[in-house]
Formats: C-alpha cells, structure tokens, sequence
C-alpha cells in the first residue's frame, strides 16, 4: 500500500492533469460507467458531520472512498475545516492500493470541476476573473480558473478585510507563472462587476453577491452550497441565465440550496436544471452557444472525481517511485 501526501501528490500531477481528470469522471457518471452513489452524511456534535463517498468504476479496475469530516469550528483552533483520506482499493483484489492526503484530493479536484466547466462552458476571450471566499478550497479554485482561461486579472474577496489581502498576495506570488494580477476587492460588488469568470466558495447560507452586478457572457461555478440550507448564489441572477449545468444533476436535487430554494420559491423550476457537465461533454445538452449567456455551474462534489484523481495520481507516483510504502 502507497501513502501520498499533499507534497506526494503536488510532484506527479499538475492542475491540468486533474481537470482533464474530471472530464473523463463527467463522462463516465452520464454513461453509467460509475458507480456513484449519493454521499451519506452523518451529522456529529459541535456543529460537525461524517460525510462517506464511495464510487467504483469497472473500466478502471478501481473503486474509492473517501472520507471527509466537515468541522466548521476547525479555524478556530487552527486546523483545516474538512480533514479528508481517500482510499484507493484494487477492483481485481478489494486490497487498498493507496491512502491519500484527501484534504488535497478535495481541493484539487474541487477545483478542477470549475477549471473544467471554465474550460467547457467559458467563453474563449475571458479577461476579468472573480472568487468569493478565501478559505481551504480556494487556492485551488483560483489555479485552476488560472488554468483554464487565461486571465489578465483576478479579483478576490471576502468578509475579513486582512485575510482576503494576505490571501491575494500569497496566491499572486504562488501563481505568478500564470503573469496574472491578483488583488484583494474592498466589495463584493468590487469582484463581480465586468467578470467574465466567477467562482462562489463560502459556506454562506445566504447570497454572496449583487446577482444584477453579473455581466452577459459570465460564467459562474458555485461550490460551497452542498446542502439544502445553503444559498451562496443570488437568485437575482437566475431569470438571466440561459443555462443550468451541474456536476451531478441527482446531487444537486437533492442536496444544493442554491438550486432547491429558487426553486421552492417558483424562481425557476426544475426543468431550468438542462443537466450533468458530462451531458454538455456528449453533446446530449447544449453548452455556450454565443458570448453574451450567463452560465451557471453548480458543483455539490461527486465520488467519481475523487476515484478518478486517486487513480491518476497513483499511476504517476508509481511510474515515478513517489509515495511512502506501508505494510
């Protein structure tokens, strides 16, 4: 059995690697080639959860589960808010392969979904980039809008005026190979205004944004809603968005605020949701057909990315002798 940390991970695959990762995870859940139950959540004391996610894929010979602990109280002693491991086990065998750092398989992965829906549903021509929230995922978030699009600037925001600062200017000299400016905005309405890419990554229960600020032609991945009282997107913006895409149409249904509160209040209603990011890929659901449609891509997290990733990295620290050996 292999252990790969955070360090482990970082030397065998790039941000590309995982966003194109995710395609293939889109794809293969749309085609049935996943096996991709819903999450079980297990609600903990001190405001906590236990949250188990299990795929397997046949084709790959490999199933995964990873298990994450949302702990919103972590900051303040310190510690990450989702402490994660994922397990990587042989389909041939049911002998676990690997254990990984799966607090970076998240926010890698997690990122690669918006790096792949900027890559697929984004316009060509992107300029301005956006991101509210600064937390653990964002780093992340942030490269891989990098990745995706090439951006003159990116404006970051959130509540706590020296943490947004310290977190811009940490990201601008980390990510300065992209020769993109990255700056703190001193408002949300700041950040969105004239952004052709925006990214939502709070645990916000409430809109983060002034959805009229959105300019035709944005594209907007949210990705800190993953439950039903959860409301980080402005409905404001929803009756001018000429598409609904989601990594998981079921997940989302069942467990995305963003979505099930408009619709509860007749906002839009469940036929607005077109479908999977993966539909988009096949061609079975229209992805940007001109410059000036407000897209908005939901992302709850699916298994499958965190299957298909384990087993990326696992074939490249293999190839290249990386990773601790145990037991």
């Amino acid at each position: 059995m292999l252990l790969l940390s955070k360090e482990d991970i970082r030397k065998v695959v790039t941000m590309a690697d995982i966003i194109e990762g995710n395609k293939v995870a889109y794809k293969s859940v749309v085609d049935g080639e996943v096996e991709n139950p819903l999450r079980t959540v297990i609600p903990g004391k001190y405001d906590g959860s236990f949250v188990f996610m299990p795929a397997y894929a046949p084709g790959l010979d490999a199933a995964a589960l990873k298990v994450v602990d949302i702990f919103p109280h972590n900051p303040e002693q310190g510690l990450k808010t989702s402490p994660a491991q994922v397990l990587l086990i042989d389909g041939k065998t049911g002998y676990i392969r690997a254990i990984l750092d799966g607090t970076y398989v998240t926010e890698a992965r997690t990122g690669a979904a918006s790096g792949a829906a900027f890559d697929i549903l984004g316009k060509k021509a992107c300029r301005k980039g956006a991101m509210i929230g600064t937390g653990g995922q964002a780093a992340c978030q942030l490269e891989a809008m990098l990745t995706a699009r090439k951006l003159e600037e990116v404006a970051v925001y959130s509540r706590n005026k020296e943490k947004r600062e310290a977190f811009a200017a940490e990201m601008q000299e980390e990510l300065k190979e992209f020769g993109t400016r990255i700056y703190a905005a001193d408002s949300a309405d700041e950040a969105v205004e004239d952004s052709d890419l925006l990214i939502t990554v709070t645990g916000s229960s409430e809109p983060v944004f002034d959805g009229t600020k959105v300019k035709p032609g944005c594209t907007i991945s949210c990705v800190g809603t993953y439950e039903p009282h959860k409301h980080e997107l402005d409905p404001a913006v929803l009756p001018r968005t000429a598409k609904i895409i989601c990594d998981s149409k079921d997940a989302v249904m069942a467990e995305s605020g963003d979505l099930l509160i408009p619709i509860r209040e007749g906002i839009i209603s469940e036929s607005d949701v077109l479908g999977s990011l993966g539909d988009v890929i096949n061609g079975t659901v229209a992805g940007r057909e001109n410059d000036d449609e407000i897209i908005v891509f939901e992302n709850v997290g699916i298994a499958a990315l965190d299957l298909v990733a384990a087993k990326v990295i696992y074939d490249k620290a293999v190839e290249k002798g990386i990773g601790q050996s145990w037991g």
